[in-house]
């Protein structure tokens, strides 16, 4: 009969499994699924071009799945399809017996999307609202380098377009005129527990969309022709680079097809037993009230793009090299360089020879010096100026790496704290990226507590303590003392295949090493070999305690001084060598505790020897100082402090 029959026909089917899949899971969202019905329809059986075979072929539309708990209507079309599920190495086709193993642990259907669990039709894990458009971004980003006209959908919740980062990514959607990205609303009017505001009303959303820069189109979501017309506009602007870019509003309604589970209080509620049957009974009803009847053949457009190239990486140049070749051999003689300044020669090195890095700022790129890579002229379309804009940056970073890129994002330590949620997502993900936190700790002194990291290394060393879907550490946690190291864990991040954290600081320091000396991700180096106790820093407290060592000889006191600028470590060879000082250790770092003092305490309680652990680190807000040095005395860090805890430990007296 028509198109718009057979789509209403497919719709009832996919949401029919809905109710099923979450009566059977005894949890789940079919009626915000059920909103999503003809608009994921559409999408998938029609008009994006890809494999279900082979869901993630890197020159297929995409489709993101911002509001990740509507979930289920993707299932159900994946399953319909025959969509690949598994890991890399044992994909198989989706079957209707799959729906059925919703939310089980051992099933790759997750209660909200995660392609690390087995469905790689994902590209990133969605289900903490507001963060899928940026994932969006970071796709279009990269097809774009990639030379690849895909397309990139996203579907959103109306109540989840409160959430700013959507509008970070509206804006940067049109800053990079990514026209290739279509934001889809889904308007149906009801969060979880109650309407949503005006603020988020169809005709509201659409003038918000239209003031930034799109054009809205505002349609019925539950209208296949609409539908598709305006899919097939989307697509005309995307190759147009002078078409403003195009966002969809759908009206749609929560519970469609079912009227007994329309209205507020059905979100996140299975329906079971009579409720469910009642359900299935009106969708039924829906059917031949309006011809709903599969009378037209659909057919999953085809990929028509060819799979990119990419070139093959070379070894990037040394430390001294790069400084030589980017007109920094005053500082090699001086001997003496800022860790973030060490961090910005290094990504431009990288740039330079692997051409699947990039660089991500927000703003502040003249302070982290990744400014080195965007003004390269080699290098400047790799990077990406996400202005103060944090959260999004992020979510954009785990886009270019859904993509196969090698994103190393920067910003000041203090205000990664704004994407602490949008980090766990990539995890959550599977996803390789870096991070540079600079300006951290209390060494930062006159811009004062605002602008320190000092909660930093507390939070990823959390994520040290667990394992990744592949068994790696969630993180590795790298704070160098100087720029031939830190130099060198940048370069270590780029051939790493995981998340990384590097703390740089904005203080020049004197090279504690040269180029001969090897650093590797969870690594440590003994600095000084003593025999009373073991003093183990980090970063600019590395300084710090060389100072100490030269107050505390004077006391007769021989410590060993380990620079511990990775976590996790090798615990058993630092317990090792405090048995070789009768279990004394003295940790020093500048930042909030927590980190990897506690990194340290916890590898000797959990070995039950005879340890003594003492922990120095940041223990009051710290203020404004116009030197490092005023800083640390105000927060209890200084070299004298350390050798009072030093003597204190031991049980001595100042002489």
């Amino acid at each position: 009969m028509s198109f718009d029959s057979t789509i209403h026909a497919k719709a009832i089917q996919l949401v029919r499994d809905c109710y099923h899949m979450c009566d059977a899971a005894g949890s789940g969202h079919p009626t915000s699924g059920a909103s999503l019905a003809h608009l994921v329809t559409v999408l998938m059986y029609t008009h994006m071009r890809w494999e279900p075979a082979n869901p993630g072929h890197p020159a297929s539309d995409r489709l993101v799945l911002s509001e990740g708990h509507a979930v289920p209507i993707i299932y159900a079309a994946c399953a319909d399809l025959g969509v690949a599920i598994g890991d890399d190495e044992q994909l198989r086709p989706m079957n209707a017996q799959d729906i059925l193993t919703l939310r089980a642990v051992d099933s790759p259907l997750e209660g909200h999307p995660s392609p690390a669990e087995g469905f790689p039709f994902f590209d990133a894990a969605t289900g903490s609202l507001g963060q899928g458009l940026s994932v969006a971004c970071g796709l279009a980003a990269a097809a774009r380098l990639d030379g690849v006209s895909k397309r990139i959908y996203c579907l959103i919740g109306d109540g989840e377009a409160r959430e700013g980062q959507i509008w970070e990514a509206i804006d940067m959607i049109c800053d990079g005129q990514w026209s290739a990205v279509c934001p889809i609303f889904n308007a149906n009017g009801f969060g979880q527990s109650e309407v949503v505001s005006r603020q988020q009303s169809p005709d509201t959303l659409a003038a918000k969309l239209e003031a930034a820069g799109f054009e809205a189109v505002v349609l019925d979501g539950h209208n296949p022709t609409a539908i598709a017309e305006a899919l097939r506009h989307h697509a005309t602007a995307a190759a147009d680079p002078q078409h403003s870019p195009i966002a969809i509003v759908a009206q749609t309604v929560k519970g469609w097809g079912s009227p007994s589970q329309q209205g507020d209080g059905h979100h996140g509620k299975p329906a079971t037993g009579q409720a469910k049957q009642t359900a299935l009974d009106e969708l039924d009803a829906f059917a031949q009230q309006h011809g709903a009847i599969a009378d037209t053949p659909l057919r999953v457009a085809p990929i028509t793009l060819a799979k990119p190239a990419r070139q093959s990486a070379d070894e990037p140049m040394s430390f001294s090299a790069a400084a030589e070749a980017f007109g920094m051999t005053a500082d090699l003689e001086a001997g003496k360089m800022a860790t973030r300044r060490a961090y910005g020669l290094a990504l431009r090195a990288l740039g330079l020879a692997n051409p699947q890095v990039v660089a991500l700022d927000a703003d502040v790129k003249n302070s982290t010096f990744a400014q080195d890579f965007a003004q390269d002229e080699q290098l400047a379309e790799r990077f990406f100026e996400c202005h103060i804009a944090e959260q999004n940056m992020i979510s954009l970073a785990a886009g270019l790496s859904a993509a196969g890129r090698i994103p190393f994002v920067s910003t000041f330590a203090k205000f990664l704290a704004r994407g602490y949620d949008q980090v766990e997502m990539a995890v959550n993900s599977g996803l390789n990226f870096n991070l540079i936190g600079s300006h951290a700790g209390v060494t930062l002194a006159a811009d004062g507590p605002s602008q320190m990291g000092l909660p930093d290394v507390a939070y990823f060393r959390s994520w040290t303590t667990m394992r990744r879907h592949d068994g790696r550490p969630g993180f590795y946690v790298l704070n160098p003392s100087d720029a031939h190291q830190a130099y060198a864990l940048t370069v270590q991040m780029a051939a790493y295949d995981g998340p990384c954290y590097m703390r740089t600081m904005r203080p020049s320091v004197e090279f504690l090493y040269n180029a001969n000396v090897p650093f590797t991700l969870g690594g440590h180096e003994i600095l000084t070999e003593g025999r009373d106790l073991v003093i183990i820093a980090s970063g600019y407290m590395v300084h710090e305690a060389n100072k100490a060592l030269e107050k505390l000889d004077a006391e007769g006191i021989d410590a060993t001084l380990v620079d511990l600028y990775a976590i996790p470590f090798d615990a058993d060879k630092i317990l090792d060598l405090a048995n070789e000082h009768n279990g004394y250790i003295l940790t020093i770092e500048d930042n909030y505790g927590g980190a990897m003092g506690s990194a340290v305490a916890d590898a000797a309680a959990a070995d039950g020897g005879g340890f003594t652990v003492k922990q120095m680190y940041v223990r009051r807000v710290p203020k404004s100082g116009r030197t490092p040095d005023e800083v640390l005395a105000y927060c209890g860090l200084s070299a004298e402090h350390i050798v009072q805890e030093a003597m204190a430990q031991l049980q001595l007296t100042a002489t």
